[in-house]
């Protein structure tokens, strides 16, 4: 965690009981060991709104992930925050092509970040790209209703499995990787993105929202999404290099850069 330069993080989902603010703690107390980054981009779906609705949890883990977000901000930190569909109620206080600054805090529907060696990255949370989210919001709310009982049983799958002395497996992550409509429907989401993204002059994107963290090269276009804060618990950073790393919970750190297939353009690491 030396030499940071930019963090991104999405889908933290604070409110819900599966939020695991206690792993986001431990990163966010990582970062204030040292100089703290200079930006901080919040991808969306930090707070879950829709639990709000139905059932909320809120503990003090929760306040503390939101204290140390305030820590880093007073350590010189500028936080960015694009609101998700699950925190979409933020949207109403900004405008989509303007947004609004509160002292070191900017709010938006989309940012683009420019890297330290001057590439320009398209980031926003991606719901703008969820069709089934904009045509049938109702399939939606089924969707977070199946998820949210995927994490139950993953719950019981993950005590079973350590007990066996078995590595952790996820059952929600299994069906979103193997199923056909699942897998197509990742894949339709990179792609529109990924075309948006070159429409905005953008040489790369950070995303979230699908919480499936991803690297993968579009010929010369880097698509990257963060993950979440439920099951991946991973963030993106960005080294005083411009270079561009994957952290997960476990502390690995893993150059976003080598992708999948070549780049004609390789980004450093």
């Amino acid at each position: 965690m030396q030499n940071v330069r930019t963090v991104f993080l999405s889908d933290v989902h604070l409110g819900s009981r599966h939020c695991r603010s206690d792993l986001l703690l431990e990163f966010l107390g990582e970062l204030q060991q040292g100089p703290p980054p200079a930006k901080l981009y919040i991808v969306g779906d930090f707070i879950d709104g829709w639990k709000l609705k139905r059932r909320w949890c809120w503990d003090d883990r929760c306040s503390l992930v939101i204290g140390s977000l305030l820590s880093l901000m007073r350590q010189g930190a500028e936080i960015y925050y694009a609101a998700g569909n699950h925190d979409e109620f933020l949207r109403q206080f900004f405008s989509e092509y303007r947004g609004h600054q509160f002292g070191s805090i900017h709010f938006g529907d989309r940012f683009v970040h420019v890297t330290a060696d001057q590439r320009r990255l398209l980031v926003l949370h991606g719901d703008q790209f969820d069709f089934a989210m904009r045509n049938a919001p109702w399939l939606c709310l089924l969707g977070d209703v199946g998820y949210e009982l995927l994490l139950k049983v993953n719950t019981l799958v993950y005590a079973v499995r350590r007990q066996l002395k078995l590595p952790d497996w996820s059952l929600s992550r299994a069906v979103k990787c193997n199923v056909k409509k699942a897998v197509r429907y990742v894949s339709d989401f990179e792609r529109l993105l990924v075309n948006f993204g070159r429409a905005q002059q953008c040489e790369g994107c950070v995303c979230g929202h699908i919480h499936h963290p991803e690297i993968r090269w579009f010929g010369d276009f880097l698509y990257c999404n963060t993950g979440d804060w439920v099951e991946s618990c991973t963030a993106i950073i960005e080294k005083s290099n411009g270079g561009l790393y994957l952290w997960d919970h476990g502390g690995r750190v893993q150059p976003l850069a080598v992708g999948v297939g070549p780049s004609p353009q390789p980004w450093p690491a």
